[in-house]
C-alpha cells in the first residue's frame, strides 16, 4: 500500500510539473508575440500524432523511472529530490529574465556575455549565449535560473532523464565489485549546478564523487546545492573537459549529461578522448544526450524546433553525428545505447587488463 501510495504521489508530481511547463511556455510564448513579435522564433508546426507519441514516450519515461527506485537502483527518495521553494522564490526572476532573451534573439547577439570575464580562460566556442542564456554560462544569475528553466524547458522531465545514467552505471561498476565502495571513483564531467551528482550519490552513498565544469558560477552553485546532503564534501574542480586535471587510469568511471550537444565535433571527440585516458582499464563512461536523427526520425520536427527555438550552433551537427563510431575510436568497446524520451544514453568500457 504504502509503495502504490509513492507512486501515486510520483505521477502526480510528473503530471503537475508537465502541466506548469506547458502552461509557462504557452504564456510566454503568447506574451513574447504581443510585446517582443521580432523576438518570436519561426516553429515548424508538429504533424498530427507526434504530441501524442511524445506523451506516450514521457509516460514510458516516467514508468521506468519508478521501476528501477522500485528495483533499488536507487532510493524512490530521489524521484522527489527538488529545491522546490527555492525554485518557486526564483520563478518571477525567470519572467523578468525574458525581455533579455527575447532581446538578443531579435537582434541575433550571442556574444552578450559579462564584461568582467576573462576571455583568454575559455575555449571560444563556450562563449557564447548557449539557450540565449543571459550571461551564457558565466555568471551566478544564469546558475540560480539554470536548473528551473531546465525544468520548464523539458516538462519536468529533466531529472528522469538524468538518471537514466544510474542503471548502465552501476552495472559497469560491477566490474570492482570486488573493491570497497569508498575506493571508487566517479567523474562527472560538465557538471553544471550539480543535479547530476546529486543523483548520483543517491545510487552510490559511499562513492568518491568528483565534478569538473568550466564555469565558477555554476560550480558554486553546485557546491550550495550538494552541501545540502548531510555529511557531503562537494569535490568541485574547475576546468576544461578537453584536457582535464586528473592522472590517467586514476577513475574507475565518468558520465557526462547534455554536453556533447554544445561542443564542436573535434571538441566533442576531445572530451571522449579524454574519458578513456582518466579510466582505469574496466572503467566505464555513461554518456546522456539529446537524441538524434538516426535513433528518432520521427521526433525530427521537435529536434528542428528546438534548434530554431534556442541558441544551440553545433545541434544540427551533433544529432547527425555518429557517437557510436566516437567512442570506438577513442578506444572504447562494448559500446551500447539506448532512447528514453528526449535523451540518448551510451554506455562504453575501457578494456579490462588480462591476466
Amino acid at each position: 500500500m504504502a509503495d502504490q501510495l509513492t507512486k501515486l504521489a510520483y505521477r502526480t508530481l510528473q503530471q503537475g510539473k508537465a502541466l506548469f511547463g506547458v502552461t509557462h511556455k504557452e504564456m510566454s510564448t503568447r506574451l513574447m508575440r504581443l510585446l517582443a513579435p521580432d523576438g518570436s522564433p519561426s516553429m515548424a508546426p508538429l504533424p498530427e500524432g507526434l504530441l501524442g507519441e511524445l506523451r506516450h514516450n514521457m509516460d514510458a519515461l516516467h514508468e521506468r523511472d519508478w521501476l528501477e527506485a522500485e528495483q533499488g537502483l536507487y532510493p524512490a527518495s530521489l524521484l522527489f529530490d527538488a529545491p522546490w521553494l527555492d525554485w518557486a522564490s526564483r520563478y518571477p526572476l525567470v519572467w523578468l529574465d525574458l525581455p533579455m532573451t527575447w532581446n538578443r534573439r531579435s537582434q541575433r547577439n550571442v556574444r552578450d556575455l559579462p564584461r568582467d570575464i576573462d576571455p583568454k580562460a575559455y575555449p571560444d566556442y563556450y562563449l557564447q549565449n548557449f539557450h540565449h542564456q543571459t550571461d551564457g554560462y558565466l555568471s551566478d544569475h544564469s546558475a540560480a535560473l539554470y536548473d528551473l528553466q531546465v525544468e520548464i524547458l523539458f516538462n519536468g522531465t529533466a531529472e528522469p532523464m538524468r538518471r537514466r545514467v544510474l542503471a548502465p552505471l552501476l552495472r559497469g561498476l560491477n566490474a570492482f565489485a570486488d573493491r570497497p565502495a569508498s575506493q571508487i571513483r566517479v567523474l562527472d564531467v560538465a557538471t553544471g549546478t550539480g543535479r547530476t551528482l546529486r543523483q548520483l550519490r543517491g545510487a552510490l552513498p559511499k562513492a568518491q564523487l568528483v565534478g569538473l565544469d568550466l564555469s565558477t558560477a555554476y560550480l558554486r552553485q553546485a557546491n550550495r546545492w550538494l552541501a545540502e546532503l548531510p555529511g557531503e564534501l562537494p569535490q568541485l574542480v574547475q576546468g576544461n573537459g578537453e584536457s582535464m586535471p586528473f592522472a590517467d587510469a586514476s577513475l574507475q568511471a565518468v558520465t557526462c549529461v547534455f554536453l556533447l550537444h554544445e561542443l564542436p565535433a573535434q571538441a566533442r571527440q576531445n572530451v571522449l578522448n579524454e574519458c578513456f585516458r582518466l579510466l582505469e582499464p574496466g572503467g566505464v563512461l555513461v554518456l546522456a544526450d539529446s537524441i538524434q536523427l538516426a535513433d528518432s526520425p520521427q521526433f525530427t520536427p521537435v529536434m528542428d524546433n528546438f534548434r530554431r527555438g534556442f541558441h544551440e550552433p553545433y545541434y544540427r551537427d551533433y544529432i547527425g553525428d555518429d557517437i557510436e563510431a566516437r567512442l570506438a575510436t577513442a578506444g572504447f568497446e562494448a559500446i551500447t545505447a539506448e532512447t528514453h524520451f528526449m535523451t540518448r544514453v551510451w554506455s562504453a568500457r575501457k578494456r579490462a587488463r588480462t591476466a
